[in-house]
């Protein structure tokens, strides 16, 4: 070939990938064989001939779309616009009859949004090839022959075919994700700039695989798999000029390749994760891949990782969940912590990478970054932090009972104290259910509440002022002495965070582990969950106010309004009620009622669960049926299934009335909420009789937080 017919063959390419990867894909484009590679935001430019086109598409690890430019004009207008596009001889990269998708992105002052850009593009194209053969292409934004792109800045407009098709991170062998899943070529990058590379005797551990996504393109590196390999089409394969026998040869070169490393790689890549069903996922994309002698994947916590036997050196690489991903970031930290506490105890002699959009997580992990790069999944920041463990940092893996600080202590001996005051009473009244500590010392800003042989402990939610990782060193020091002062294993600790809910996020499950467990109070047996909602099903502050209606149900008719999941309605019948009818709008809780009931060998035929907005179920009644009635509303509530928005200190009067309406003159009504500044209007209720009955209330697990909630008895005059 002449220097002339080389030169006329020689193609302009950009490709397109997440910011933070573009000096990565630059080394990359040229260990393809790309000439003149130049970086820019979001992508790298570079030269080459058809074939490297296709190679790059075929072998890019890092890459998310490659662009074939066509042009590059001044365009200013959306006339100029059309001019430099039809400016372009469609027909040698579009039948008459074929499809097209134009993507379009930037603006002009005439051109003001991408859809109209777009269709000015499409116009230029169809406006040609009709006037050439009388024919016109049609329009497919699925899978089109041909998919233009067209880029508009600063006066200039670049227009280029899509050589990809899908983005390139779409590999083919992924079907399955998990709930927050990483793509494929940040997982490439993250791998490359830790140091993995093709070849040699390695070994790689991911404590929360997921999907296995890292594992897998560990895989495709090492062994010198293209990760194109798994893809049925590429963009240019409708093209007319498409070069098949030169593309056969490079798909011949890398399966030979493949084979190659599949055959001469000695490569261990160990992977396990908590969820069963994401691990399946894993297990399918793992076969798709063709990869099952080279990675093992079993189910488990990460506690039970260890170092893999003979394995020196190696790395753990891995991309745990954060905040903007799945729950919140104290109970994280945990996770980060024992991270940390892993790699220094099982794998020190290792190299570790951890990905995450919250840098203030790896804080807490007790070893120090020797680097770190920004990147990006999607549109979420993240950072990927390296780390060298060394075998002096290793501390001993014998469990022991932790070393508590002196603040430490301090609030153990709180604790200590509370159990001793509260023992005596708790085995009194048969409760298996109490609050043991409750924010006493202002440092530790926690509830610690004993459900059975369970501990919940709730952490409160720190100002923004609060330096998190010091917010997270007092938490974790709350959760140590809690375990050492009730005799815990971590397995019967569970930690949550209380913050301010908004709309249905009460009624919304934040996990699901599924677990219930039966506790018993007073003689009635009750359904908990301590993890899976913001509340557990029983309010502990109530305890006093369900043993004064179990006292007093015998041969009554009980009302239970925002009835939750009826656990005074599970008292009253344990009391002798004649009938109880419990109203809640969440199906949920109403269901968890059904539950409680059935515990107790009620008779389903005398206890009526409605499904119901309250304020719109009194509005419905009219007969006074009650001769007790209990109503706990929430103090602000916005559900969709609501008319309007419940506000307790300003609904409270109509809330009352609509209850007193159906209650029979010598009965009684029980008002109660936990709004901490509430105050009950008694000039609007004075056609009643009120007793504040706030103090008797109180249990003494309650006594320390005298605001917990404000209890009322109202009855006719």
């Amino acid at each position: 070939m002449t220097t002339e017919n080389r030169n006329a063959d020689i193609k302009q390419y950009f490709v397109t990938c997440p910011k933070g990867m573009e000096q990565l894909l630059a080394d990359e484009l040229t260990q393809l064989g790309g000439e003149a590679v130049r970086m820019t935001v979001a992508g790298v430019s570079c030269q080459g001939d058809t074939q490297l086109g296709y190679r790059i598409c075929l072998w890019s690890r890092l890459g998310s779309r490659v662009l074939l430019r066509l042009l590059e004009a001044p365009v200013s207008t959306a006339d100029s616009l059309y001019d430099a596009v039809q400016s372009i001889d469609w027909l040698a990269h579009l039948r008459p009859s074929g499809t097209l998708s134009v993507d379009f992105n930037g603006r002009t002052d005439d051109i003001r949004n991408t859809h109209f850009g777009a269709l000015k593009v499409k116009d230029a194209i169809v406006d040609q090839i009709r006037a050439a053969t009388g024919q016109r292409p049609e329009i497919d934004k699925q899978q089109p022959e041909l998919r233009v792109n067209v880029h508009l800045a600063r006066g200039q407009v670049a227009v280029s075919l899509d050589l990809s098709g899908d983005s390139l991170h779409r590999r083919g062998y992924r079907a399955k994700t998990g709930e927050a899943p990483m793509k494929e070529n940040l997982a490439a990058a993250v791998l490359l700039r830790a140091g993995w590379a093709k070849g040699d005797v390695q070994v790689l551990v991911d404590p929360m695989c997921g999907s296995a996504t890292l594992l897998t393109e560990a895989a495709l590196i090492s062994l010198d798999i293209a990760p194109g390999l798994y893809r049925q089409r590429f963009g240019f394969m409708r093209w007319p000029d498409f070069d098949r026998q030169a593309w056969q040869l490079l798909l011949d070169e890398a399966q030979a390749r493949a084979e190659q490393g599949r055959a001469s790689v000695s490569l261990r890549l160990y992977g396990s994760d908590q969820d069963p069903q994401v691990l399946a996922a894993a297990r399918d994309n793992v076969r798709r891949a063709k990869l099952e002698q080279f990675i093992q994947l079993q189910q488990g916590e990460m506690s039970q990782v260890t170092r893999p036997e003979d394995a020196e050196h190696g790395l753990l690489v891995t991309n745990p969940p954060y905040g903007e991903r799945l729950g919140e970031t104290g109970q994280l930290m945990f996770l980060y912590q024992q991270l940390g506490q892993l790699l220094r105890q099982q794998f020190f002699g290792w190299r570790a990478a951890v990905l995450t959009a919250d840098a203030s997580l790896c804080r807490v992990m007790g070893l120090k970054a020797h680097k770190d790069y920004q990147l990006f999944n999607g549109a979420l920041e993240s950072r990927l932090f390296l780390f060298e463990v060394y075998a002096e940092r290793a501390v001993s893996a014998e469990p022991g009972q932790p070393v508590l600080s002196e603040t430490a202590q301090m609030f153990a001996n709180r604790l200590q104290k509370n159990l001793k005051n509260l023992r005596r009473w708790v085995r009194q009244e048969s409760i298996e259910c109490y609050r043991l500590y409750d924010a006493d010392i202002p440092e530790y800003a926690v509830a610690v509440d004993v459900y059975g042989d369970q501990v919940l402990v709730q952490e409160y939610q720190a100002p923004g002022s609060i330096d998190p990782v010091k917010a997270f060193n007092r938490l974790s020091e709350a959760m140590a002495a809690t375990a050492v002062v009730l005799e815990k294993r971590p397995e019967q600790m569970v930690l949550k965070q209380r913050k301010r809910q908004q709309g249905t996020e009460q009624y919304q499950r934040h996990n699901d582990t599924g677990h219930f467990q039966v506790v018993s109070e007073h003689g009635c047996r009750l359904q908990v969950n301590l993890q899976d909602y913001l509340d557990t099903g029983l309010f502990l502050d109530h305890r006093p106010v369900r043993r004064q209606i179990q006292s007093l149900a015998a041969g009554q008719d009980f009302l239970n309004l925002f009835c939750y999941t009826a656990t005074a309605t599970v008292h009253a019948a344990v009391g002798g009620a004649r009938s109880t009818t419990s109203v809640d709008m969440s199906a949920t809780y109403l269901d968890w009622a059904r539950q409680n009931l059935k515990l107790n060998q009620q008779d389903m035929s005398r206890h009526q669960l409605v499904r119901e907005d309250c304020f719109k179920w009194l509005k419905r009644q009219t007969l006074p049926a009650y001769d007790l009635i209990f109503m706990d509303p929430p103090t602000f509530s916005n559900s969709k299934r609501m008319e309007g928005v419940l506000d307790v200190q300003r609904d409270h009067v109509a809330l009352i009335e609509g209850a007193m309406r159906l209650l029979r003159p010598d009965g009684l009504l029980i008002f109660s909420n936990n709004y901490r500044r509430f105050k009950l209007d008694y000039d609007a209720l004075s056609a009643y009789q009120i007793k504040d009955v706030t103090p008797q209330t109180l249990d003494p697990d309650f006594k320390r937080n005298s605001k917990i909630h404000c209890c009322f008895e109202i009855r006719h005059l």
